[in-house]
């Protein structure tokens, strides 16, 4: 496809699966692929809330290389391994993006490639197209 950009990260799964970890579409949509609790390719289990700091975190890093970032963020998704962590999930996602409000959704979902990892996030930005 012409015009898309794309992202790797030095997640253990990407080369394996083949995907990018940030895709750019030419209409200004950005797609950032599910984000776990990876530092320097290797897991970092935390609790859950550290777990999603560290989720949005690789997300927002993907974002900056495409010159975006948190303000542009206009859709999030978070899958969580158990209910119990719905609240401390929630707590993180608000200190990151209270004052943007984008769209979430957050899921409760049976496992992850890790049974380390109890969260994953996926996050959508969007470029708006310079005027002409």
């Amino acid at each position: 496809m012409s015009g898309v950009r794309r992202v790797p990260s030095d997640g253990p799964w990407e080369e394996a699966f083949g995907h990018s970890r940030a895709v750019e579409l030419p209409n200004g949509l950005v797609l950032v692929s599910g984000c776990n609790s990876v530092v320097d390719g290797q897991i970092v289990a935390g609790d859950p809330y550290e777990q999603a700091v560290n989720s949005f975190h690789a997300a927002l890093s993907a974002l900056e290389e495409l010159g975006l970032g948190r303000d542009d963020v206009v859709r999030t998704r978070m899958y969580l391994t158990h209910a119990r962590d719905v609240d401390e999930v929630g707590r993180a996602h608000k200190e990151l993006f209270d004052a943007v409000r984008p769209a979430a959704s957050m899921i409760i979902v049976s496992g992850f490639v890790d049974p380390r990892l109890v969260v994953e996030v996926e996050v959508e930005a969007y470029r708006e197209a310079p005027e002409s």
